[in-house]
C-alpha cells in the first residue's frame, strides 16, 4: 500500500479478467525492518466486478495485545489488458535496475580506450582488415560501379521492349559525320528493321540481347492526341558492354502489377503535407517535375541521383528521367562533338526530339499516379526550357534546379570521369581523342547557355564541394520543394565512409526478446572492444570522424572501448518503439496476440505497434538523420539498432521502402557505406 496521507493509505493491484471474484486481506508491512507482515483482522474480503463487497470500509490491523491501527478502505478498480499489465510490469522491474550509463552526457569524448582487454588475443583484429571482409548481398550499395545515368528511367513507349545498335553496314544506319553533323539524306523510319526479342530465348544469367538493327518502331498508338509512328526507345542498361558491332542492352519483362497511388508511402510530416497539397493546391502541383539546368561536367546527373534516392526512401514515387539515354538508344551511342553544335540544326532537332520524348513519358507516368520526376538534360537554352513548360502546362508543376560550377580543378576532374564512364566513349579506344571530343562539344554548350531566370527555379552555385558557395531560390512554395532545398543545402561530393554496425549482443537478444533497454552480453562485451580495434585501424588518420549512438544502453556500452573521437547520442537512432509487446518474443506475440501478429506479418512497413512504431515512422525520425550524414564531410560510425540500420541503409542502397522491414542486418558486422563523386560503393566486415 502507498500512504496518500497521514490517515489514508491506496492499495494498487491488479485483477485478471478470467477472476470475476477475488478474496483477499490487506498485509501490513514494517518499512524499516525485517518483521513478518500483519495481516488484516477479520474474514476476507471480496472483490467482484470491479466493486468490494459488504459494508467493512475500514481495515483493522493487531500489532500486539494492546496496540492496534485502524485505516479507512477506498478501492477503485480499473480494467487493464494482460498485455499492458506485462508491460507496465516489466517497466516496474527495470526501474529497480539502474541504467549503466545513466552518468554519461549526450557529447562526450575519451581520449583513450576505457577498456583495458582490447589487446586480448581473443579482442585482438587482424593487421589487415581486408581479412574481415565478407560478401555484400547483390542489392548493395555499389552505385559508383555504374554509370549513373544508366540507372535512370527505362524509356517506356512500347509494350515489347527491343534494343538497338548502329550497323556500319545497314542502309538504315544513322551516320554523324565528324565535319558536318548529321547527313542530308536522314533514315527512312519505315524502312528500319524491327526486333522485338523472344522472351523464351533470353538468358536469365545476363538478359542480354544483341541486335543489328538501328531502332524499332510500332504502329501508331493513341497518346496525346499525335499521330503517326514513334520510336520505341527500347531498354536501358546498368551496365554497356563494349562490342565493335553493336551496343547491347539488358531487358527486363518485369511489369510492376502494384496499384499506383497519387499519396506517399509515409507517415508523420510527409503525410499530413501530402494531404495539404492535395486538398488546397492546384492540381498541377499534385506533381512536381525537376527539371536540371546546366552545362555537362557539372554534377547534374549525381545530384538528380542523389535527389532521387532521398524522395524514394521519404515515401515519394519519384523517377529520375535522363534524356542523354534516349538519346542514346535512338541515334547510337557514338554521337560526335558536332552533334551537339548551336548551330547544327539536325542536332539541335533530334536533341529536341529527344527531350520531348522523355517529357511525354514522364507526364504519362505521373498521370498514372506518379509524384515527382527528375528530368536530367542540360537544358542550356530558354527555347528549350520553353518547350517543356508549355508540354507540363496543367498537368504538372516544373521547378528547374540549375547547376553552377566555376571550379575548373572540379570541372576537369568531371570531364574525365565522363570520357571514362559515359556509353558515349564505350567504344572509343582512344582516351584523349575522347577527351578532345568532350571538350569540343562543351564548348559548343557554353556558347549558346542561358541562365535560368524564368519560372521557379533553384540555382546551385559552387555548392558541390560543400565548402561554401550558394543557393539561390525564386518563387519556391509548399512542404516538398522545401524539403528538397533544404536537402540540397546540406549534400556535397567530399569522399568519406561511413560504418553501420548494430549493438553488440544484448541480454535480450539472447532471450529472443524485442525492445527493452538491457545491457550487452558477454559476447557483446567482446565485439565492443574488437569494434573499438577496428575503428582505430580502419580511421587513425581520420581524426574529425565521431560516432554516433541511440540512448539505450546496449549502443552506449558497445562504444564505450572506442578512444580518441567524439560520440554523440541520438533520440533518433533508438530501436522501433514496440508500443506494449516491448519486451515480448514473437512467439509469445502469436500466442497472446494471434491479429497484431498477423498483421504485422501482412505488411511489416505499415504495421504499427500498439501504442508504438512502424518502419513508416521510423524513417521520418531519421530524416534528420540522413541529412546530417549528408552534410559531414568526416566518417561517421554509427552504432545503432536493426530496424533503425535497415532504414538507413535502404537510404544509401536506394533499396525500395517495402523491401527495408526485410533488409539482412546481421549482428558483429560492419557495413562501410562509401560516399563520393562516383556515386555510393559499399563493403562489409564480420568481426564475430
Amino acid at each position: 500500500m502507498e500512504r496518500e496521507s497521514t490517515s489514508m493509505w491506496e492499495l494498487s493491484f491488479v485483477v485478471p479478467p478470467n477472476h470475476e471474484t477475488l478474496d483477499f486481506k490487506f498485509l501490513l508491512k514494517p518499512k524499516y525492518s525485517n518483521s513478518a507482515c500483519v495481516v488484516e483482522e477479520g474474514s476476507n474480503r471480496q472483490l467482484s466486478g470491479g466493486t468490494l463487497r459488504g459494508d467493512r470500509r475500514s481495515a483493522m490491523f493487531k500489532l500486539n495485545a494492546d496496540d492496534i491501527l485502524e485505516y479507512r478502505v477506498f478501492i477503485k478498480a480499473d480494467r487493464v489488458s494482460p498485455f499492458d499489465l506485462a508491460a507496465s510490469w516489466r517497466a516496474y522491474q527495470e526501474n529497480f535496475q539502474p541504467s549503466t550509463v545513466r552518468g554519461i552526457p549526450d557529447v562526450s569524448i575519451n581520449s583513450a580506450s576505457e577498456s583495458n582487454n582490447e589487446t586480448e588475443p581473443s579482442a585482438s583484429l587482424e593487421l589487415d582488415l581486408e581479412h574481415y571482409v565478407v560478401p555484400a548481398p547483390t542489392t548493395s550499395a555499389t552505385s559508383g560501379l555504374v554509370y549513373a545515368a544508366n540507372l535512370t528511367e527505362t524509356p517506356r513507349s512500347l509494350n515489347r521492349t527491343a534494343v538497338f545498335s548502329r550497323s556500319e553496314s545497314s542502309g538504315s544506319a544513322l551516320h554523324v559525320h565528324k565535319d558536318g553533323g548529321f547527313p542530308v539524306d536522314r533514315p527512312d523510319p519505315m524502312g528500319m528493321e524491327v526486333i522485338v526479342p523472344d522472351p523464351t530465348k533470353l538468358s536469365s544469367g545476363s538478359g542480354i540481347v544483341e541486335s543489328k538493327s538501328v531502332g524499332t518502331f510500332s504502329h501508331m498508338q493513341k497518346q496525346e492526341g499525335h499521330r503517326g509512328l514513334f520510336v520505341d526507345r527500347g531498354v536501358g542498361s546498368p551496365r554497356l558492354v563494349k562490342s565493335a558491332s553493336a551496343s547491347t542492352f539488358p531487358i527486363d519483362l518485369k511489369i510492376d502489377s502494384e496499384p499506383k497511388n497519387s499519396m506517399p508511402a509515409a507517415a508523420g510530416a510527409v503525410a499530413a503535407a501530402a494531404v495539404a497539397d492535395q486538398m488546397l493546391g492546384p492540381k498541377e502541383d499534385r506533381h512536381l517535375a525537376i527539371v536540371l539546368v546546366g552545362l555537362p561536367a557539372r554534377g547534374k546527373t549525381f545530384t538528380a541521383a542523389k535527389l532521387t534516392r532521398y524522395l524514394r526512401w521519404l515515401g515519394h514515387d519519384t523517377k529520375h528521367f535522363n534524356v542523354g539515354k534516349y538519346r542514346r538508344l535512338k541515334h547510337g551511342v557514338n554521337q560526335t562533338a558536332d552533334f551537339f553544335r548551336g548551330d547544327n540544326p539536325e542536332g539541335i532537332e533530334a536533341r529536341n526530339e529527344v527531350a520531348a520524348l522523355a517529357m511525354e513519358d514522364m507526364i504519362s507516368w505521373m498521370q498514372e499516379g506518379g509524384q515527382v520526376g527528375i528530368f536530367d538534360a542540360t537544358n542550356s537554352t530558354r527555347k528549350r526550357r520553353n518547350m517543356l513548360m508549355r508540354m507540363a502546362e496543367g498537368k504538372c508543376k516544373i521547378i528547374f534546379l540549375e547547376t553552377l560550377c566555376n571550379d575548373r580543378k572540379i570541372i576537369e576532374r568531371n570531364i574525365r570521369l565522363k570520357v571514362q564512364q559515359s556509353p558515349d566513349y564505350a567504344e572509343e579506344p582512344d582516351y584523349e581523342a575522347g577527351y578532345h571530343d568532350f571538350k569540343v562539344r562543351l564548348e559548343n554548350y557554353e556558347k549558346v547557355y542561358e541562365p535560368v531566370e524564368e519560372g521557379s527555379y533553384i540555382k546551385m552555385i559552387d555548392m558541390i564541394t560543400g565548402s561554401g558557395g550558394q543557393i539561390q531560390v525564386n518563387n519556391i512554395s509548399g512542404y516538398l520543394p522545401g524539403r528538397i532545398v533544404f536537402f540540397l543545402v546540406n549534400t556535397h561530393l567530399t569522399p568519406r565512409p561511413i560504418l553501420l554496425t548494430r549493438h553488440g549482443e544484448s541480454r535480450a537478444n539472447v532471450r529472443g526478446r524485442i525492445g527493452g533497454d538491457s545491457v550487452i552480453s558477454d559476447n557483446g562485451e567482446l565485439y565492443a572492444r574488437k569494434l573499438a580495434n577496428f575503428v582505430e585501424k580502419r580511421l587513425k588518420n581520420e581524426r574529425a570522424a565521431s560516432i554516433w549512438t541511440s540512448t539505450l544502453q546496449r549502443t552506449i556500452l558497445t562504444a564505450g572501448p572506442i578512444g580518441g573521437f567524439p560520440k554523440i547520442q541520438w533520440r533518433a537512432l533508438d530501436e522501433i518503439n514496440a508500443g506494449v509487446c516491448d519486451g515480448m518474443t514473437y512467439e509469445e506475440i502469436k500466442k497472446n496476440m494471434p491479429d497484431e501478429y498477423e498483421s504485422r506479418k501482412k505488411d511489416k512497413l505499415r504495421y504499427r505497434y500498439p501504442r508504438g512504431e512502424s518502419y513508416l515512422d521510423v524513417i521520418q525520425r531519421l530524416e534528420p538523420v540522413i541529412i546530417e550524414l549528408e552534410r559531414q564531410r568526416a566518417p561517421v560510425v554509427v552504432i545503432s539498432h536493426q530496424a533503425v540500420l535497415r532504414a538507413l541503409y535502404a537510404y544509401f542502397a536506394d533499396r525500395p521502402l517495402k523491401e527495408i522491414p526485410h533488409i539482412e542486418m546481421p549482428l558483429h558486422t560492419i557495413i562501410e557505406i562509401q560516399m563520393g563523386v562516383t556515386g555510393v560503393q559499399e563493403k562489409r566486415y564480420k568481426l564475430m
